[in-house]
């Protein structure tokens, strides 16, 4: 049976929650730390090699993602109930709880995205910039759109529940061998 590729890096191993799903063709090195029920989905590296990787707790990083750090100033952490599309570039940042980052976008060092905030697909948020909560950024580089509603807030923390549910079933296929 595959499995992901969990490795320490300068004696430093993965910390990883019994609940997280890491699906078998992911990546996972050095001082990183998966919190409860998230997931790491197919094609994805999270590589804390020069610096910390932190992921709370039911957040989700979809298929060939990739999460690193800034070795001199900037870890990675991302909040609890994240939702980081499909093919996303998350480098040395801050991602609030309950954040939305949208496929093929790229979050650059010293960002901060603050929480429920959202990144519109295909954006590029630029070093330093600072998303505020509720609202939406989109473009390359990423600019202020819009202030997100109530509902579109609800909408995206259920993707984000939603991901945490289907990653309990993709590990319960990839424990049967089946993947």
């Amino acid at each position: 049976m595959n499995q992901p590729l969990i490795l320490p890096f300068r004696g430093v191993a993965p910390d990883i929650a019994d609940t997280a799903f890491i699906a078998h063709n992911a990546a996972v090195i050095g001082d990183v730390r998966i919190g409860p029920g998230s997931s790491i989905w197919y094609g994805c590296t999270v590589r804390g090699d020069v610096n910390r990787i932190r992921i709370g707790r039911g957040s989700n990083l979809q298929d060939n993602s990739t999460i690193h750090v800034d070795s001199k100033r900037y870890p990675t952490i991302i909040g609890d109930e994240v939702l980081i599309g499909h093919q996303c570039t998350i480098h040395g940042c801050t991602v609030g709880d309950r954040a939305t980052i949208g496929m093929q976008s790229c979050v650059m060092d010293g960002v901060t995205i603050e929480p429920g905030a959202m990144v519109a697909a295909g954006s590029l948020v630029t070093p330093g910039k600072t998303i505020p909560s509720g609202q939406l950024w989109s473009g390359r580089p990423a600019k202020f759109m819009r202030e997100l509603d109530e509902e579109t807030l609800e909408a995206l923390l259920e993707g984000a529940r939603h991901y945490a549910r289907l990653a309990q079933e993709h590990k319960a296929i990839q424990a049967d061998g089946k993947v």
